[in-house]
């Protein structure tokens, strides 16, 4: 086991089995010693787990919920990526966090964060990352939050 599936472990959380694409795309690509990671959605156990607008009667705790299962999500997609040794992340380089909200919502940043905590978590100062996180009117099956990643292998 990895220290990063440790530290996980430590946090009470379990890396799902990475999704298969739904569409005509891959999950993630690597080039050279950079993964691009496909936006991930909060599915958990084969199911979305969080939908709705948030503004609309979706509230910041499930939005931040949102982004970590987002996260938890592309650590799937990183670890067969990676061979299957998250040790071998030497840096997140960034975050696109993407949060399904009405024109008035302004705390897309709050939601996003679910999946930035999770990669300092995980992976300490090397999980410090540059970081987008916007308000969209609608995201993919009704998902509250969709993040992406871009990261570099050792």
């Amino acid at each position: 086991m990895s220290k990063a599936e440790e530290r996980l472990a430590a946090l009470g959380l379990e890396l799902p089995e990475a999704a298969a694409p739904v569409a005509n795309y891959v999950g993630y690509t690597v080039s050279g010693k950079t993964v691009y990671i496909s936006g991930q959605l909060p599915y958990r156990n084969g199911k979305l787990a969080y939908t709705g607008r948030l503004g609309a009667g979706v509230m910041i705790d499930d939005g931040y919920a949102a982004g970590r299962q987002c996260g938890l999500n592309i650590l799937a997609h990183l670890k067969v990526a990676c061979g299957g040794d998250l040790d071998r992340v030497a840096r997140v380089l960034r975050l696109g966090g993407f949060v399904n909200c009405t024109p008035e919502f302004n705390d897309a940043p709050k939601c996003v964060n679910g999946a930035s905590d999770l990669m300092v978590a995980v992976f300490g100062d090397a999980g410090r990352h540059a970081r987008a996180a916007v308000g969209v009117a609608s995201l993919p099956a009704g998902a509250a939050v969709e993040v992406d990643a871009i990261v570099e292998l050792k």
